[in-house]
Order: C-alpha cells, then structure tokens, then sequence
C-alpha cells in the first residue's frame, strides 16, 4: 500500500514539474522587453476598452455595463450601453471601439466600420485602438 502510495505521489509530483517547468528558449538575448510585450499583445482577444480617467461618470457606468454583458456574450445589451455612453459623451474614441466591436460580434460590420474609423479619429494615441488588428481589418 504504501509503495502505490509513494509511486502516485511521484507521478503527480513528475507531472506537476513537467508542466510547470516549460520555458520559452527561442528568445535570443538581443531582445528587447518591449518587442515580447507587443507579441503578448498581438495574441490577446481584443475586448471592450474603459473610458479614459476624467470621463463622465455616467457614460463610465454604462460603458462598464457593456463590457460586463460583452464578456457574457449579450453583444445586444452591451451596445445599447455602448450606444448610450455615446448618447453622454460622443467623442471618445474608446465608446466608438467598443460600439463597433458589438456591432461586430453581432454580424453588422458596415456599421462596425463606421465606427471605428471614428475611434481612430478620436483615439487619442491610445495603441489598443490604434493597433487593433479587428480595428484595422475593417478599416482597410
């Protein structure tokens, strides 16, 4: 009893350190933080963004609300939060991201388009818009 008991706590323990011990060697020592950062970046899902700090505090709580329903998948709740920020507080490019983005989720892509050709506009240097490859799929 007590070897099957010392061979299953070996297994898990070899198992456990397998996983665990996986390391990324392909990286050269030339690389630089902000390059793997980017390549972080490049393999997220894209999401609904918050409002930039300062922004109205009720266009903030809708837009919360959005991306609340948005990452439960209710794309439909969601914009009309989006839309009603937008209502609040029209030139704020991440509101136009997020209203496109569930536009998008909800097969509307002409609209979807529209719409973050305005959050470029208003990005503000803001990369995650700038730089989103959905953003960039419907707008060129």
């Amino acid at each position: 009893m007590q070897k099957t008991i010392f061979l299953l706590i070996l297994v898990i323990f070899v198992s456990v350190l397998g996983c665990s011990g996986e390391k990324d060697t392909s990286k050269t020592s030339g690389s630089n933080e902000s390059s793997d950062s980017k390549d972080i970046m490049a393999n997220l899902p894209e999401g609904p963004l918050v409002l930039p700090e300062g922004s109205d505090p009720e266009a903030n709580t809708h837009n919360g609300e959005g991306i609340l329903h948005y990452k439960e998948g209710h794309f439909d709740v969601a914009l009309g939060h989006f839309r009603e920020a937008e209502k609040i507080k029209s030139g704020i490019g991440e509101i136009h991201f997020n209203v496109a983005l569930a536009l998008d989720k909800l097969g509307d892509h002409g609209d979807a388009a529209e719409h973050f050709k305005v959050a470029q506009e208003n990005a503000n240097g803001n990369a995650l818009i700038l730089e989103s490859k959905v953003l960039l799929a419907h707008t060129q």
